[in-house]
């Protein structure tokens, strides 16, 4: 039985922890699946007007940087694994973040910002980006998800 329905739950600030939900929405819209991404945590500085622009690489306690933590921690190493992953996703042809959002949203995909995390960290509405289609709660991300297959990234 083929997927219809997926809601993507991206709960990780970093630019390896942000776009493995943006791919897979994108994927499932261009196979005509319906998406909803849903951002929890971290992960709401994606979809943060003021912070959506300034994401890293993660380079301390990363087992996917295959170097050790001391090395990650040093100064300007996230900076440094930032601009190459840019470069090597811009050789991709994939977007930046604030881009690829955009244009996921105008396939039809709907934004969302978890509630909880939203009251957690103080922010409000008018902090996100302007296509967000809503706060919401975890129980109104279930029901979004209602039938469809939930991934959490």
């Amino acid at each position: 039985m083929p997927i219809e329905k997926v809601c993507i739950i991206v709960s990780k600030g970093s630019l390896e922890g942000i776009y493995p939900g943006l791919i897979m929405a994108n994927g499932a819209r261009a196979e005509g699946i319906e998406a909803n991404l849903f951002f929890t945590f971290f992960g709401l500085d994606a979809i943060h007007k003021k912070r959506m622009e300034h994401i890293k690489v993660a380079t301390v306690g990363n087992p996917g940087m295959h170097m050790a933590t001391l090395v990650g921690a040093l100064p300007g190493m996230s900076g440094i694994a930032t601009h190459m992953m840019n470069k090597k996703m811009d050789d991709f042809d994939i977007p930046p973040i604030p881009e690829f959002l955009e244009m996921i949203s105008d396939t039809g995909c709907g934004i969302y910002a978890c509630l909880a995390s939203v009251d957690l960290f103080g922010l409000a509405k008018e902090d996100f980006v302007d296509y967000l289609d809503g706060i919401i709660t975890v129980g109104e991300m279930y029901d979004l998800a209602d039938g469809g297959e939930i991934i959490f990234t």
